[in-house]
Order: structure tokens, then C-alpha cells, then sequence
């Protein structure tokens, strides 16, 4: 079995789709891990907001883990789906998959679950279900 065939299918709701682009490499040539980091939040805070119904703020990463490393010319996929949902916070997971020079093989790069709390408009927590 191949590799991109263990990752199995994504988990969670196809939520934002880009193009990995030349200026968002690293020193090694890859593409900073940072930005992918930045693409899932995203997405997760598209979901939490949707969720909330309102805005969100991310609080907390957790159990982040890069698989593999994303290329120029991938396309990065995000998907996410909430997990757990508390009075004023929610739990996000998301992973992150490419498709290899735009229309590859579909591999997960990485995944974290992330923490975000409903605000409100003096930035302070308020209830998910308000």
C-alpha cells in the first residue's frame, strides 16, 4: 500500500481551499509551516463562528502534528468539523491535506485541534448558543 493510500479519507467539511505559492517557503524550500498553521485558523475560525454564530477568538492549539511537508504548487485543503462544543468554547479539529502539483495524489500533511471561545463585541466570552 502507498502512502497517500494509509491516510485513508479527510475528516470534517472541505472549508477553505488554496494554492501553496513561492512566497510562502521556507529555508529548506518547503512551504512554512506557519502559514499552514495560519490557514487552518482559519478555517476553524469559519466553523466556530458559524457555530457560535458569531465572533470567536482562537485560544488554544493543540496536538499539532506535521506528517509531511506541503510543496509549491499543492493545493491545501482544510477541513474541519466541531468536536465539542461547552458553554463558551468550542473544540475544532482540523486537518490539513494537499493534492500534489494542483491535481496529485490527496495526502494529510498535518492536524490539530483547536480551541475557540465565542465573544462578544467588548471582545469578552459569551455563550456558543446566544
Amino acid at each position: 500500500m502507498d502512502e497517500a493510500a494509509q491516510d485513508g479519507a479527510p475528516v470534517g467539511e472541505l472549508t477553505l481551499r488554496t494554492l501553496a505559492m513561492p512566497a510562502d517557503v521556507n529555508v529548506n524550500g518547503d512551504i512554512f509551516g506557519g502559514w499552514v498553521l495560519s490557514q487552518m485558523d482559519i478555517a476553524g475560525g469559519i466553523v466556530a463562528g458559524s457555530r457560535a454564530r458569531g465572533r470567536v477568538a482562537t485560544v488554544a492549539i493543540d496536538a499539532m502534528k506535521f506528517i509531511r511537508p506541503v510543496h509549491v504548487g499543492d493545493v491545501l485543503c482544510i477541513y474541519a468539523r466541531v468536536e465539542r462544543v461547552g458553554r463558551t468554547s468550542m473544540g475544532i479539529k482540523i486537518e490539513a491535506w494537499v493534492l500534489r502539483d494542483r491535481l496529485g495524489a490527496r495526502m494529510k500533511v498535518t492536524e490539530a485541534n483547536f480551541t475557540f471561545v465565542a465573544i462578544d463585541q467588548a471582545g469578552r466570552p459569551r455563550p456558543v448558543d446566544v
